[in-house]
């Protein structure tokens, strides 16, 4: 990694460096198979889909998790 563009990186103001960021990671996100699951990614999102199928009914809809988050804690 260049070192002198990642001193000039952390030289730039917060909000900058958080575009920044966000626009890296539009980036990567717009090729997922670039970025595979991990092991343990694979294993939870099994656990939670069995989670699930077992009892569908023990889940939240959309709409109560956004109500929850606008709730806050």
């Amino acid at each position: 990694m260049n070192q002198e563009l990642v001193a000039e990186i952390l030289a730039l103001p917060v909000e900058e460096r958080v575009r920044l960021v966000e626009a890296i990671w539009d980036s990567i996100s717009a090729v997922p198979e670039a970025l595979p699951l991990t092991q343990w990614q694979r294993e939870e999102l099994d656990r939670r889909l069995a989670e699930f199928e077992a009892d569908p009914e023990a889940g939240s809809t959309l709409e109560e998790v956004f109500v929850r988050i606008r709730r806050g804690p």
